[in-house]
């Protein structure tokens, strides 16, 4: 018995003893966990930072209108400079890179662990390790202009790397750095914004005209009511006598405090006696957007006037990815003896509004006589204008609406109506080519008239005519080109000492059609011309190559848009020995 009783007490002992120790465990598990959520508190704090060391000020916002297309992200000032030091936002790796003349220009966009993608275009210059990566495919492809998609352990990237140094090239018209965010599994940009980005703002968007459209398509039916500024976020319009279905059309813009441009704005909601007729915001985008953007703004006015009008409508064949899913496309009815409220709101992201406020009484419509119909080109026919030098075919569905259009053939000049009608599929047409009379010089090719002005549109021969199709009307014609590029040296002279020089500066220009391609070579090796379209420059950095003979032959071939090409040769000196500044 007592040592049943000795065994009971001593297991009574074990387990308080034990429990102590669980009790101690818990306590320093606790103490762990609590140090874990810390750290990852602490690490989460510090997942993004912005791509630029300076103040951000915004030239371009996300979604606004552009010529063309959506703006898929945000331009950021870099105070006219170039070579300011672009970091990456988050960790991840280098999935693609592309150097183009056109377009993002440099650019690199970067895959992160959450899903999304950040991208820098417009660049100068590539961070050491990137522009190495670069470098080493460009002289492997014999090709300035490359596209790259790394593999995810090539280039890592840490969080706030140096990746690359802000510049102007591609399609960029001043120093800036374009950055985007996407959604890395459907490419869709999203509104950067939404990261911690210290960007001053305090000024509401300014709304400078208000109109109001008849029906979807009649852009002819705009009608002006001036605005008065009633306060600081209220714009409104004296009384408003008015019939039938309308929608409302604006021009408008914003800024952020410090940045003078004039940017898109976030949102816009359209309210008809309270009710809500429309509502867009700008979160996310889809580059499919683009294909009908002039659906979405008064097209007709943006090509007789430049002035470019939004629509606050949801037209039946936009299927914009960032309007409201409702039944709602920002059409009202205002009947004859019935009073109104129209309010249309605009905002920026950071939540500063402006307003229009308009009271609409209805009147009885006037009787106007009806357009001829009869010859309108019908969108769900196709058409084809056959002449004896020239054609054009239209296919079903090239435009939106029923269009009043002319199309003739006259002096060797092709008429394909007024560009005033959005387009939602290309046209074809074609030219028969002149046949060049005994020792004419030069290539014929098809040209687009803009104010009596010739210029250069991709197009195919076959069958002794030129064939082309076209997303715009207008007025065309065959020209001919023969004026080969010229090539000259900027910075050195022939048959020169050049130990003591970095860079080959030279240019290269075209006036008419434009450079098509260029190769250069030292010695019978290829090299690496970096083309800038916008100064007509070429640049060929020293370090790129070493060279064993003092003598040094550069060849350069280059050739324009339809087929003209020339030869330039020049020799220098140069020996390795020398130290380079």
């Amino acid at each position: 018995m007592k040592n049943v009783f000795k065994i009971k007490t001593l297991q009574f002992f074990d387990f308080l003893y034990c429990s102590q120790i669980n009790e101690q465990l818990i306590f320093k598990r606790f103490l762990i966990l609590v140090f874990v959520c810390s750290s990852l508190k602490s690490q989460n704090s510090k997942k993004w930072t912005a791509p630029l060391e300076i103040p951000i000020q915004l030239s371009g916002t996300f979604g606004e209108i552009r010529s063309n297309h959506f703006h898929a992200g945000l331009d950021i000032r870099t105070q006219g400079r170039q070579g300011l030091k672009v970091k990456s936002v988050q960790p991840g790796w280098v999935n693609r890179i592309r150097v183009s003349t056109s377009g993002y220009g440099k650019a690199i966009y970067i895959q992160h662990v959450d899903g999304t993608l950040s991208v820098y275009a417009h660049l100068k210059k590539f961070a050491s390790k990137i522009e190495d990566y670069v470098k080493a495919k460009q002289y492997q492809k014999e090709s300035f202009t490359i596209q790259l998609f790394p593999k995810a352990d090539e280039l890592k990237i840490e969080l706030g790397e140096l990746i690359g140094y802000s510049g102007n090239t591609g399609g960029s018209m001043g120093p800036h750095l374009h950055f985007e965010m996407r959604n890395s599994q459907n490419q869709n940009p999203f509104n950067p914004m939404q990261y911690p980005f210290e960007i001053e703002d305090t000024q509401r968007p300014q709304i400078q005209n208000f109109y109001l459209y008849s029906g979807t398509s009649n852009l002819d039916s705009k009608r002006e009511y001036p605005l008065v500024r009633k306060n600081d976020s209220v714009y409104v319009t004296a009384s408003i006598l008015t019939a039938g279905k309308l929608h409302v059309g604006l021009r408008l813009f914003d800024r952020q405090n410090h940045s003078y441009n004039k940017n898109g704005i976030y949102s816009a909601s359209v309210r008809f006696n309270g009710v809500e007729k429309f509502r867009y915001k700008m979160d996310e985008l889809s580059f499919k957007d683009s294909k009908n953007i002039n659906l979405f703004i008064d097209y007709k006015t943006y090509k007789e006037e430049r002035r470019r009008i939004q629509r606050l409508l949801a037209h039946p064949k936009q299927n914009m990815s960032f309007l409201a899913v409702n039944e709602n496309d920002g059409q009202f009815i205002v009947e004859a003896g019935k009073s109104y409220q129209l309010l249309v709101e605009v905002r920026d992201y950071n939540g500063n509004s402006s307003y229009v406020e308009a009271y609409i009484t209805g009147k009885e419509k006037p009787n106007v006589p009806s357009k001829n119909i009869e010859n309108l080109l019908d969108p769900h026919l196709d058409y084809l204008y056959d002449f004896e030098d020239a054609s054009v075919y239209f296919p079903k569905n090239t435009f939106y609406e029923k269009v009043d259009l002319e199309v003739k053939y006259s002096n060797d000049t092709l008429f394909v109506g007024q560009d005033i009608y959005p387009l939602n599929k290309p046209f074809e047409l074609n030219l028969k080519v002149p046949q060049l009379d005994s020792g004419e010089k030069g290539h014929y090719f098809l040209a687009k008239i803009n104010n009596g002005k010739a210029s250069f549109v991709s197009s195919n021969q076959e069958n002794g005519r030129f064939l082309g199709q076209f997303k715009s009307l207008g007025v065309f014609a065959i020209s001919k080109d023969s004026i080969a590029p010229k090539i000259k040296a900027v910075n050195f002279k022939n048959n020169q000492w050049l130990s003591k020089y970095n860079y080959l500066r030279l240019k290269i220009e075209d006036d008419y059609t434009g450079v098509k391609s260029y190769r250069g070579e030292i010695n019978g090796r290829w090299i690496r011309l970096e083309y800038e379209p916008k100064d007509q420059s070429l640049v060929y950095d020293f370090n790129d190559l070493v060279f064993d003979e003092a003598l040094h032959q550069l060849s350069i071939e280059a050739e324009d848009f339809v087929g003209n090409k020339t030869h330039f040769t020049i020799n220098f000196y140069r020996s390795e020995i020398f130290f380079i500044v």
